[in-house]
């Protein structure tokens, strides 16, 4: 995984009772998903992250749009981005940074996540 933009929300507030999760957004991965959501022409979506089996390496991320708050939910809002994140995946993905990539080489949404013990050599799976 290549070097993060270390820009971060570092002030976030649950709009929601849900308790907080530790995933982090980028200032330009929530402009990207604040841009896509205002192509769909909806306000009642947010940017779901999570974890499930497979992979070559055992896990694979899980990164879209929902409408949908589930009973456990985590919740965490980035200047009106909010991130939503399923209990059972909460502690796979505490401390991770999702960012934004725009250029020649990669374009989209990358995970650097400090509990990722390998990843295989595609890089959309993770142990």
């Amino acid at each position: 995984m290549t070097e993060l933009d270390t820009q971060t929300q570092t002030t976030p507030e649950a709009t929601t009772d849900a308790p907080a999760h530790g995933v982090l957004l980028t200032d330009l991965a929530a402009g990207k998903v604040r841009s896509l959501l205002e192509q769909e022409g909806r306000d009642d979506l947010r940017l779901r992250v999570g974890v499930q089996p497979g992979g070559c390496s055992g896990l694979i991320y899980q990164l879209y749009f929902d409408e949908r708050t589930l009973d456990g939910d985590l919740v965490r809002d980035f200047d009106g981005v909010e991130v939503v994140v399923d209990r059972m995946s909460g502690p796979y993905l505490e401390g991770a940074t999702i960012d934004f990539s725009d250029t020649i080489e990669k374009q989209g949404f990358t995970i650097d996540n400090p509990n990722a013990g390998s990843s295989c050599a595609c890089g959309d799976s993770f142990s």
